[in-house]
C-alpha cells in the first residue's frame, strides 16, 4: 500500500471481528512503532500487550466503560517512561517531548496496523490510576493511550477535513493564501528558474576555473 494511501485510508475502528490478531502482524505493529523519531533517541515509549479477557474488560471501565474497546482481540498499551528524557531536557523533556515521542510511535502503529487489514484507535480518554493499577505500571511511568487492534468489523466513512488553505500560513501566523495550490505552483516555477539561473553561474564558473588553470599550465 502507498504511503499516502495508507494514511488517507487509516480510520478509527470500534467494532472488531472475533477473528485472532496473528502474532506476527502484531509484531510487525509494535516494529513500526519503534521505528519513530524521538528526542534524542531516547526511545521512552514501552508497549504493553492485553489479551486476557478480564483484563480487557477492566481496561474498558478504566477508560470511563467505553466496552466496545474489550471487544478487540488485543489492546496494545502504550507507556511513557520519561525520567530519562527529564534529566536530558528538563521539565520540558518530561512534559512534551516524552509524549510527543509517544504520539510518533502510536501514529506509526496506527499506519502499520491500516497496512496489514487492521483496525485500530487512539484510545486517550482514561483514569490513569486505574491502568496502572490494571497494568502494575510503576508510578514513574505514564500511560500514554491504549490501541485496541483487531480486524475491523464496519466501514467508516472519510471524516470531514478543513481546506489546507485554511491551516496553511506563509512567512508568519495567520498569514493565508487564498489559493494555496497556485501559490504553491507559483512559488515552484520561481524556484526553478532560480535554480537554472544557480546552475549556469556554477557551470561559468567552473569553465572559468578550467581556463585559469590551462593558462598557468
Amino acid at each position: 500500500m502507498d504511503v499516502f494511501e495508507c494514511i488517507k485510508s487509516r480510520r478509527s475502528i470500534r467494532k472488531f471481528l472475533d477473528t485472532p490478531v496473528e502474532w506476527e502482524k502484531i509484531n510487525h505493529v509494535l516494529e513500526a512503532g519503534t521505528f519513530a523519531p524521538s528526542s534524542g533517541n531516547l526511545q521512552n515509549w514501552r508497549f504493553i500487550i492485553t489479551t486476557d479477557e478480564d483484563q480487557k474488560k477492566e481496561l474498558s471501565e478504566a477508560c470511563f466503560d467505553q466496552y466496545w474497546i474489550a471487544s478487540a482481540p488485543v489492546l496494545i498499551t502504550v507507556v511513557s517512561e520519561s525520567e530519562k528524557v527529564e534529566r536530558f531536557y528538563g521539565i520540558r523533556g518530561e512534559r512534551l517531548y516524552a509524549v510527543q515521542n509517544c504520539a510518533a510511535a502510536i501514529q506509526n502503529m496506527l499506519l502499520a496496523a491500516n497496512a496489514l487489514g487492521l483496525g485500530s484507535c487512539w484510545v486517550g480518554a482514561f483514569d490513569e490510576i486505574k491502568v496502572a493499577r490494571v497494568l502494575k505500571i510503576p508510578d514513574s511511568v505514564r500511560p500514554q493511550a491504549i490501541l485496541p487492534l483487531g480486524y475491523p468489523d464496519e466501514r467508516v466513512p472519510t471524516p470531514n477535513r478543513y481546506q489546507l488553505a485554511d491551516k496553511v500560513f506563509i512567512e508568519e501566523y495567520g498569514n493565508k493564501i487564498k489559493d494555496l495550490s497556485a501559490f504553491i505552483n507559483d512559488y515552484s516555477v520561481v524556484w526553478q528558474r532560480e535554480a537554472k539561473k544557480k546552475v549556469k553561474e556554477i557551470k561559468k564558473l567552473k569553465d572559468k576555473i578550467k581556463e585559469n588553470f590551462s593558462k598557468k599550465q
